[in-house]
């Protein structure tokens, strides 16, 4: 009788903790898990994959651990006593094929999605790309839109359903870009670019931020990537482009100084060449002059 209240018991508790766990999961928005671009899903379903996969062993090691210390407790004068039993074949071979075989699944999942989630690799569409030129600066994003010829500070607009090839760098202390529901995240490092494919599947507004400690201004170094039809992103590049604020290299310069103001700014008739000047900053002898300061770096510590 005892027994049966027991498992009873256990049972209305597992309820009641996965009801709780529920409630939580609606409450709370976790963004990795609500993936609105062909990147994040296939990252989420690689998640529930390795999870799952995790499950096999991580239940029954839990179950086994609460179940061997209920049956072998020391009121328990019911258990079979065998001090002389330390082999048994059936057991051995479950407890390394099993672990063997979903090590052998994960490795080949593992192959698979970093051959087909390679941030290199192009997504495949019938819609010509737009090229956005990420800087990360300390401590605020700017986003060069180099075909349209304009670039706005912590907001990037895109048109949805068209692919969106980032070309990353940094003009400061070595950060990361990450917008969970559109990507996972790749570091943004000085004098060198590194490339991210992205795109969304619809319209939205979608969180950005840094996802590597970069000094003072790490925690609101955050931006906003708006995803909109293609009439309304067209409507958006033309009234960039008649915006007052203009972007050269030595207003950049202004520009990339320290600052914890993460304001939006939208700049018209944007240097040509303008990334390209900031990667090559540090290619010369004097990039120590002409890079981040010693205290840029004094900021970051």
């Amino acid at each position: 009788m005892r027994t049966k209240i027991r498992v009873a018991l256990a049972f209305v508790i597992a309820v009641i903790l996965f009801v709780l766990f529920y409630r939580f999961t609606q409450q709370y928005n976790f963004a990795v898990l609500e993936p609105q671009g062909t990147i994040a899903s296939e990252e989420r379903r690689l998640i529930f994959a390795t999870v799952l996969l995790s499950l096999v062993i991580v239940l029954p090691v839990f179950a086994l651990t609460i179940y061997i210390a209920w049956t072998y407790r020391q009121g328990n004068t019911k258990a079979k006593y065998s001090p002389h039993w330390d082999h048994n074949s059936k057991l051995e071979f479950a407890w390394w094929a099993v672990p063997i075989v979903i090590i052998t699944v994960l490795a080949t999942i593992t192959w698979q999605y970093t051959h087909a989630l390679d941030p290199y690799r192009p997504l495949v569409s019938s819609k010509k790309p737009l090229t956005v030129q990420v800087v990360a600066l300390q401590w605020q994003w700017l986003f060069i839109y180099p075909d349209q010829k304009i670039a706005s500070t912590n907001l990037m607009e895109i048109p949805v359903g068209r692919p969106i090839n980032l070309q990353i760098t940094s003009d400061a202390p070595m950060n990361s870009i990450w917008i969970p529901q559109l990507s996972g995240q790749i570091y943004a490092m000085s004098g060198m670019t590194t490339k991210l494919h992205i795109n969304a599947n619809h319209p939205g507004v979608y969180k950005g931020s840094s996802a590597n400690l970069s000094g003072e201004g790490f925690a609101n170094m955050k931006f906003n990537v708006v995803a909109v039809k293609d009439s309304d992103f067209n409507k958006w590049v033309k009234t960039a482009s008649s915006s007052k604020s203009t972007l050269d290299f030595n207003k950049y310069t202004a520009l990339a100084k320290p600052t914890l103001d993460t304001k939006v700014t939208v700049y018209s008739k944007v240097e040509p060449g303008l990334y390209d000047q900031v990667i090559m900053k540090y290619m010369s002898p004097a990039s120590s002059d002409q890079g981040y300061s010693m205290e840029g770096m004094n900021h970051a510590r």
